[in-house]
C-alpha cells in the first residue's frame, strides 16, 4: 500500500515539473516588432530562435548555495556600516550610513539681500558642481541630488554677466 501511494504522489508530481519547463520563441514580425512566444505563427517558424527555459533553472543545492551568499554579504555590509569610520580600512563612511545620515547640503552659505556679486558667483558654482553627479544624460536632475545639494539661483540677472 505505502509503495502504491508513493507511486502515484510521484506520477502527480512529474506532470507539474513539464508544465514548469516549457519553450519560448522569439521572432520579428513583418512590422519590424520582436515578439516573445510560446506558440510560433506558421510564416514565422523558420526565423523564430526558441530556448528551453528549463536551461536556466537552478538546482536545489545552488539555490541555497546563493540564499547563503546572499546573506553573508549582508551580514558583512551590517558588519561595516556598525563599525565606527575610524576602523574601516579605507576610513570613508559605507553607502549604507551615508544613505541613512545625509551630511549637509552643499553649498552650506545661503544667498541673502546682502551677499555681493562675486561671493554669490561663487556660492552659485559650488551648487552647479554638486548638482553635477546627480545630472542626467538628458540635463534632467535626480532627486537625490536636491537632498544633497542647495539651489542658488543664477546671479547673472541681478549682476550681469561674469566678469573675470
Amino acid at each position: 500500500m505505502k509503495v502504491f501511494l508513493l507511486l502515484a504522489t510521484a506520477s502527480l508530481m512529474l506532470p507539474s515539473a513539464s508544465v514548469k519547463a516549457t519553450s519560448l520563441c522569439r521572432w520579428v514580425d513583418e512590422s519590424g516588432r520582436t515578439q516573445i512566444a510560446e506558440v510560433v505563427p506558421e510564416k514565422y517558424r523558420k526565423a523564430a530562435v526558441c530556448t528551453d527555459s528549463q536551461e536556466y533553472e537552478l538546482s536545489a543545492e545552488q539555490r541555497r548555495a546563493a540564499e547563503q551568499r546572499v546573506a553573508q554579504d549582508k551580514a558583512r555590509a551590517r558588519e561595516a556600516a556598525a563599525k565606527p569610520p575610524s576602523d574601516r580600512a579605507s576610513g570613508a563612511p559605507s553607502p549604507a550610513r551615508a544613505a541613512s545620515k545625509p551630511g549637509a547640503k552643499r553649498p552650506t552659505e545661503i544667498v541673502t539681500a546682502n551677499t555681493d556679486c562675486a561671493t554669490w558667483w561663487r556660492i552659485y558654482d559650488e551648487s552647479v558642481e554638486c548638482f553635477g553627479p546627480f545630472r542626467t544624460t538628458r540635463g534632467a536632475t535626480k532627486p537625490e541630488g536636491f537632498e544633497r545639494c542647495n539651489v542658488v539661483t543664477s546671479p547673472e540677472a541681478k549682476c550681469g554677466p561674469r566678469s573675470n
